[in-house]
């Protein structure tokens, strides 16, 4: 990409209003930044080749009440790229990073059943000679990530432009045991999967269901929080490019304080409480590494109960929330 070319704060601008609603029509996005249609379509355009932008739908397995674990895989030096690449390729796996100079891979799973943890757990990876060791995190409590964006954290749109652009509000976790998806929504589920702009009509044509029919059930799905709408991008394309994961120790009183400050620093896209030997588990981005030893150093390091902190760059994401990422 020339210089020319370089994305810039219009398109921070756009990220942040397809973080509100992914489905908006561009003309309503267009409206609330106060340029043409056009633009809107040529940059989401540009976005989606330059960049890897992508609106998904995407099941929220915490108001659906399932487990999520996040697995630490570490592997022999010749075997970490290749079992990333197979877990990239599995419908039950997100975030696949590879990590510690290339030995170490970083799976979040999700399965929709027991059996499903238990055959990937017990049933592919231990056979798999290539992986020497596994840890196994079991995330307890998520204070910041999922249907939250993050780029919204850096002020992109002012609260009059997000109040513009929101859809309805926000499901309360309250609503929690009305979340269902039933088994006639899975083709619905799965084209959004796939395009979390998919149209009506096209989503018609793969349910079976007339407009309305389709229109009122996704509406639904949205609304209880079964399902939303996310972006996944390159982050270092809009210069983020430094990402790591964190691995903090805390104490045990402390937990809740220190999850819920971070989850308000904006170098923090993803926390949650585990299980395992630490007790949080934290995504991190920044623009360089002098950015992330600041961080550390500063905000998380300030933090009292803060005990250990375990820092691991990316060093090559795999996949993000749905699709494999194309190698370079």
């Amino acid at each position: 990409m020339t210089e020319s070319e370089a994305f810039d704060e219009l398109d921070l601008q756009l990220l942040h209003a397809f973080e509100v609603d992914g489905r908006a029509p561009f003309s309503r996005v267009a409206a609330v930044l106060g340029v043409s249609d056009q633009t809107v379509a040529r940059r989401f355009r540009r976005m989606c080749a330059g960049a890897g932008l992508r609106i998904v739908g995407v099941r929220d397995t915490h108001r659906l009440g399932r487990d999520q674990w996040m697995l630490r895989l570490r592997c022999a030096p010749d075997g970490a790229e290749a079992i990333a690449a197979a877990l990239a390729r599995r419908p039950d796996t997100r975030w696949i990073h590879l990590t510690s100079a290339g030995t170490e891979v970083v799976c979040m799973t999700l399965p929709r059943t027991s059996g499903e943890y238990e055959d990937l757990l017990f049933g592919k990876l231990l056979r798999t000679r290539q992986v020497i060791e596994i840890t196994a995190y079991q995330l307890l409590h998520r204070f910041y990530g999922g249907r939250t964006g993050w780029i919204g954290k850096h002020g992109m749109l002012t609260s009059e432009q997000v109040a513009a652009l929101r859809p309805g509000p926000t499901p309360e976790v309250g609503q929690q045991g009305s979340v269902h998806i039933a088994p006639e929504d899975e083709p619905l589920v799965a084209a959004l999967k796939a395009d979390g702009r998919v149209t009506y009509p096209e989503l018609q044509r793969v349910t079976g269901r007339s407009e309305s029919a389709v229109k009122r059930r996704l509406t639904q799905l949205l609304d209880t929080g079964a399902v939303y709408i996310d972006t996944e991008y390159n982050t270092e394309s809009f210069g983020f490019g430094t990402a790591a994961m964190l691995w903090v120790t805390v104490d045990p009183g402390a937990l809740d304080r220190v999850g819920r400050a971070m989850a308000g620093h904006p170098e923090i896209a993803h926390v949650s409480a585990t299980t395992g030997p630490s007790n949080l588990m934290a995504s991190v981005l920044t623009r360089d590494t002098a950015e992330l030893y600041a961080y550390l150093s500063g905000e998380l390091g300030a933090l009292e109960g803060v005990r250990h902190v375990e820092s691991a760059p990316y060093l090559r994401r795999f996949k993000q929330l749905t699709y494999p990422r194309p190698l370079r």
